[in-house]
């Protein structure tokens, strides 16, 4: 696969888990009598990850979130090298898809942008929980969700179901902390819609950088130490399908 070809699966996955993970939030959740709540949130969160994993994964490796791209290059299953170009096409595509998002939602009478699926502690935490609180949550859950992929992905490990397992993952981590943070485990997913919300969410989002990324390199790191992959085998991508090229 082309350099081209992994930046765009890139986008269009990061892309989609924004608009359809921040978008039930915002256009679902709470739509009178009917809403989602907090458990659909959670679920369309997971399924964006499942389904574009499953779709697109074979080609760029399916990260759609720096946090996992960090992580997997320290787990040396993800060249260093690329790093940088996949976040920023992350962070390009979590922006746009806010964007749209807001497109969509300001169209209602009445609209208010109030958070606007924003992460946040303190005043900006659903659950008002302090600025501890949502650190050592957001580097736990993200530390479990790095494992769970770099576990799933690995050549020991039953092909086909990464993006279920992965998926179902990323489902339960929102359960447990939309009430604390919002749940990020994302810089991408965190920067997109607080640009939009402004003001202390944008303050706040240092938080949500380094808390994610801190979580997913110590998985990195205990990666190597528990799926340690032989000369002869290679990690395999989301998807785990076969491949002509090495999974990115």
């Amino acid at each position: 696969m082309t350099t081209t070809q992994k930046l765009s699966v890139e986008f269009l996955g990061t892309f989609w888990l924004t608009f359809g993970g921040c978008g039930s939030a915002v256009l679902a959740a709470a739509f009178p009598q009917l809403g989602i709540g907090f458990t659909g949130v959670a679920l369309a969160f997971g399924l964006t990850v499942l389904t574009l994993a499953y779709a697109v994964g074979h080609i760029s490796g399916g990260h759609f979130n720096p946090a996992v791209t960090v992580g997997l290059a320290v787990a040396g299953r993800f060249p260093a090298a690329n790093v940088v170009p996949y976040v920023v096409v992350q962070v390009v595509a979590a922006v746009v898809a806010a964007g749209a998002l807001y497109l969509v939602a300001s169209g209602k009478p009445g609209f208010e942008m109030a958070g606007f699926a924003s992460n946040g502690y303190g005043d900006l935490s659903p659950g008002k929980y302090n600025l501890t609180s949502a650190l050592v949550i957001e580097v736990l859950l993200t530390f479990f969700f790095l494992l769970v992929i770099i576990g799933t992905t690995s050549s020991q490990a039953p092909a086909g179901f990464a993006p279920l397992a992965i998926g179902l993952a990323l489902t339960l981590i929102h359960l447990i902390s939309i009430p604390i943070t919002n749940t990020s485990v994302n810089p991408a997913r965190s920067t997109g819609p607080a640009l939009f919300a402004g003001g202390a969410y944008v303050a706040q989002l240092w938080l949500f950088w380094l808390a994610p990324l801190a979580g997913a390199a110590l998985a990195g790191v205990a990666g190597q130490m528990l799926f340690r992959v032989d000369d002869q085998s290679r990690p395999r991508a989301l998807s785990a399908l076969p491949e002509k090229t090495p999974a990115a």
